[in-house]
């Protein structure tokens, strides 16, 4: 018997399930391969037992799995009604239920027809977050998991961080592992910054070849199933040309936290002679479209957009782009020490995301703040940057902030540490600190 894994708690993402428990639409949990969907169901099925739900309330059915290899949608419906309960409510769990032809039928008639609660998951081999809410009539709910945060980081890896008094006053704090061994905190960032935050390298540990092999498993997999193959099966042929999306790939992996249009990708490739001597032109921009909005859909890489402050409204021109998961990026371009503050960028920007902030640039006249994040209660205007301690840098990164007329928070975060300091108003704080406490 395969033994069972201890689930480490993805609170973020379960509460958001707990939060929609009972409720009619669907729970369509997405996000790219190997970020901890599967576990993340697992999680909610172990807390509908806490609280009072019995096992035979509950069915799994993974798709991945040699039990449902010929399963129908018509198979899949009469399964279900074979192990309902009479008067009880059904909880319906669906792992990579897209490899299924027409599933979507089964889902609404089980919805209809019984007392049940659905939660799914899928690849994005066959079906992106897009398609969902077209084929379950819109009455779903999707919640986008992301590879670790730097909290769930430490967690997982199995240390805890500890605080005590320093010898100048205030706190200090160290993290240990499971042998007692201190590290200070600066040492397990620079450790997210190289090996990334997808689950499965905390079951490999902390060694520079195996990450490279899952991380290299986890790229093929999304390049292969959820790009190429998923575009035969839908009958497309725009996404052909699997040298020209890993050059594609590349392109926007080193280009992180820079303003790109889609029309200069293909220039640049062509002039600097980055493709293959059989292609007789450079693609299209209509084809690099194409080949970028795959990778959105395959949340391998996130698109944000520039919002004018003075003019209150989106511009259409030079987005950025930034890569789901650092460890990916390393995997894609070596181990290196540049970028390092785009890198930096990369991490505020996916921690906000989890936050729950819609996330922008700003741009004011000639400036750029390097986000805005918003949601129902607050606005925060944020700069990040690697220290602030030239006096060169520190007035480049506060002009921005200096020139915005509103009372929102301003925040400038950087590698530096010490105490918490402000400049006319505006906070500096460490980045670390922000990630951990904030």
């Amino acid at each position: 018997m395969i033994p069972t894994k201890e689930l480490k708690k993805r609170d973020l993402y379960l509460n958001k399930l707990i939060a929609f428990q009972d409720t009619e639409p669907v729970k369509v949990i997405t996000g790219i391969r190997r970020c901890g969907k599967s576990s993340l169901m697992k999680l909610m099925a172990a807390h509908l037992l806490e609280t009072g739900v019995t096992s035979d309330q509950i069915i799994e059915m993974n798709f991945e799995s040699y039990d449902f290899k010929d399963m129908t949608s018509n198979g899949i419906y009469e399964y279900i009604k074979l192990k309902l309960l009479p008067h009880k409510r059904m909880y319906l769990f669906f792992d990579e239920i897209q490899r299924v032809e027409a599933w979507e039928d089964a889902i609404n008639a089980l919805r209809v027809d019984i007392n049940c609660d659905i939660y799914i998951t899928g690849s994005n081999a066959f079906l992106l977050s897009s398609e969902y809410s077209t084929y379950l009539s819109g009455r779903s709910v999707e919640i986008r998991m992301l590879p670790l945060s730097f909290a769930e980081f430490i967690d997982f890896h199995g240390f805890e961080i500890r605080e005590s008094k320093s010898a100048l006053g205030g706190t200090h704090r160290r993290a240990y592992d499971t042998q007692g061994e201190s590290y200070e905190l600066k040492e397990l960032f620079e450790a997210y910054l190289r090996f990334g935050g997808m689950p499965g390298i905390a079951d490999v540990g902390l060694d520079q070849e195996k990450a490279l092999m899952l991380l290299d498993g986890i790229y093929s997999t999304v390049i292969v199933r959820d790009i190429l193959e998923r575009e035969k099966r839908r009958g497309r042929r725009q996404i052909t040309d699997a040298v020209l999306l890993r050059k594609i790939i590349l392109f926007l992996a080193d280009n992180i936290g820079s303003s790109i249009s889609v029309s200069s990708i293909g220039n640049t490739l062509a002039n600097e002679g980055l493709l293959d001597d059989g292609r007789k032109n450079k693609p299209s921009a209509h084809t690099v479209q194409a080949y970028v909005n795959a990778l959105l859909e395959a949340y391998f890489f996130y698109e944000i957009k520039r919002f004018d402050i003075k003019g209150k409204d989106y511009l259409r021109t030079l987005g950025k782009y930034y890569i789901v998961d650092i460890g990916l990026r390393n995997y894609l371009l070596g181990f290196r020490n540049r970028d390092s503050g785009h890198i930096l960028e990369n991490v505020v920007y996916f921690e906000l995301l989890r936050r729950g902030y819609d996330v922008a640039i700003g741009k004011l006249g000639d400036s750029e703040i390097d986000f805005i994040a918003s949601n129902a209660n607050e606005k925060l205007y944020f700069q990040v940057t690697e220290s602030m301690n030239s006096e060169v840098v520190r007035t480049r990164e506060l002009a921005p902030l200096q020139k915005i007329k509103d009372n929102y928070e301003k925040i400038i975060l950087s590698l530096d540490t010490g105490l918490e300091k402000e400049f006319d108003g505006i906070k500096s704080v460490n980045v670390i600190d922000w990630l951990l406490n904030y």
